[in-house]
């Protein structure tokens, strides 16, 4: 057990050094913001990392019950209780983490290995797909990758047959409603800026049911697709059914 004026002493000398800060103890959790709610008193752990990130978490699930990013944190201890606050301004957001007793507080400094690969990544799929679009659609030519706009990077820009261009976004795992309207925005973007009939195709191994409802509510196409991780080969994956290849041609937005 730790006193309460010496925990908030750690915490907030972690937060100052954007460690890595980690505190177990007994709380109460009043959160506001997209909605409000409250955590009843119990044992939880608390993350506070270098990037002004919050989360809460119990003995159980792999996400936390609560989490706030981009915040600033405090700390204070009022009336013998141990009060973390985090604040964030737009939009407003508020948690307020109670500790009536603190267990442990740690704090770490952590290095990022920014020289991080994903077996079987987005922008690897994106690169095998790129050799051979016909795989998802007959006379489908790539233009362009990793086309970045004001919010995010499109995977794949293409052209079909028929002169239509086609903003083709890659997903290693079932897509959801997010990757609808990621696509979408997208796609309106390609199209205001080339002034040209576009469309939107989402490829992924599956779909849930609402994110299916959403793309066909908004004109947009889904392509199924598997994947295997290649025997001995960790770091690459095989497109299932993938087999020809074909020259890429000239960057299209260089045009």
């Amino acid at each position: 057990m730790i006193e309460l004026e010496k925990a908030k002493e750690l915490v907030q000398d972690s937060v100052l050094k954007k460690h890595l800060c980690v505190v177990i103890g007994t709380c109460f959790v009043d959160y506001f913001g997209r909605a409000t709610s409250k955590l009843a008193r119990g044992k939880r752990m608390v993350l506070i990392k270098g990037d002004n990130s919050i989360s809460i978490h119990q003995n159980r699930l792999v996400r936390p019950i609560n989490y706030m990013v981009n915040t600033r944190i405090g700390a204070e201890v009022v009336d013998g209780v141990l009060v973390l606050n985090a604040r964030r301004a737009k939009p407003v957001e508020t948690l307020k983490v109670h500790f009536y007793s603190v267990d442990d507080v740690h704090s770490y400094e952590l290095q990022d290995d920014a020289d991080l690969r994903l077996s079987g990544s987005e922008r690897h799929l994106s690169d095998m797909l790129m050799q051979d679009l016909s795989f998802i659609e007959e006379g489908l030519k790539p233009c362009n990758k990793e086309e970045a706009f004001r919010k995010g990077v499109a995977d794949i820009i293409a052209e079909d047959k028929n002169g239509k261009l086609v903003v083709i976004e890659v997903k290693r795992r079932q897509a959801d409603y997010a990757s609808v309207t990621q696509l979408e925005r997208y796609m309106k973007q390609v199209r205001q800026m080339k002034g040209k009939e576009t469309r939107g195709m989402l490829v992924a191994p599956s779909i849930r049911k609402n994110a299916l409802e959403l793309l066909e509510r908004s004109g947009l196409e889904f392509a199924k697709i598997d994947f295997e991780l290649l025997p001995n080969e960790a770091e690459k994956a095989h497109i299932k059914g993938l087999e020809k290849k074909q020259s890429t041609i000239d960057r299209f937005f260089q045009q």
